[in-house]
């Protein structure tokens, strides 16, 4: 059985797409330790055909293949599918064409990269679509609104006030909680630190005000996010703070 977000399921099929052999064992091994059913290809045909037609509940796609590009692997599954994707990357320039999700992929790691990270990036995306069933609004077609926010293995929970990093419980200060929900709330957006702190603190911005900088820092802190190179919290000077 599969866990997801610590509800149990009878199985989980994944797709791993890799052409380097260790890398794709890697992955294999990790996640059949959470009980997951592996599928595990080293060419795209190979995976499209198994996709066409066995069952998959999460794909894991290497971007650099030697028949079939991921990119075009993952254009050609989302004529047809909607279960997640996971894009492999080793090259940093591709990170924007894939977080722009053009192509229709739910999220990306770089390589090289730690596996229990992959492991809760799957967990995180498994969960997602678990949540966007159970919260459909049958005939209205329209999904429920939903408390929870998640972000590449940020997990953020309103009516709990929790928060996860990679399956990590977070703990933080419900005013810590309420500025990173705002930020995950207007994820892309850059927030300046005056609209940050009259939404969230609800008071008058003071030019001289250095509040919201060390919340910032305390946050990244607790995230583990580095200043110079941001996995999260990123910030753009002389305007504010975004969460790409």
């Amino acid at each position: 059985k599969g866990d997801i977000g610590g509800n149990l399921i009878m199985s989980v099929d994944v797709v791993v797409v890799d052409d380097e052999k260790p890398i794709a064992d890697l992955v294999e091994l990790y996640l059949q330790n959470e009980g997951y059913t592996i599928h595990k290809f080293y060419t795209g045909k190979e995976a499209l055909d198994y996709i066409e037609s066995g069952h998959t509940d999460i794909a894991v796609l290497d971007l650099m293949l030697p028949d079939i590009d991921g990119f075009t692997i993952c254009k050609t599954i989302r004529e047809k599918y909607y279960f997640p994707i996971i894009m492999l990357t080793a090259k940093v320039e591709d990170v924007d064409k894939i977080m722009g999700l053009t192509i229709g992929a739910d999220d990306y790691i770089t390589k090289p990269f730690n596996p229990l990270e992959l492991v809760a990036r799957v967990k995180t995306q498994l969960r997602r679509t678990t949540q966007y069933n159970q919260n459909f609004a049958g005939s209205s077609g329209k999904p429920q609104e939903t408390d929870e926010i998640e972000i590449r293995g940020l997990v953020l929970n309103k009516s709990s006030h929790k928060c996860w990093l990679y399956d990590n419980p977070v703990t933080l200060t419900p005013l810590e909680f309420s500025i990173l929900w705002y930020l995950c709330e207007h994820q892309g957006k850059v927030v300046s630190s005056e609209q940050l702190f009259e939404d969230v603190w609800g008071e008058k911005f003071l030019d001289n005000n250095n509040t919201v900088m060390a919340h910032i820092g305390r946050l990244r802190e607790k995230l583990n996010d580095s200043y110079r190179n941001p996995k999260f919290i990123k910030t753009v000077w002389g305007v504010g703070y975004q969460i790409e």
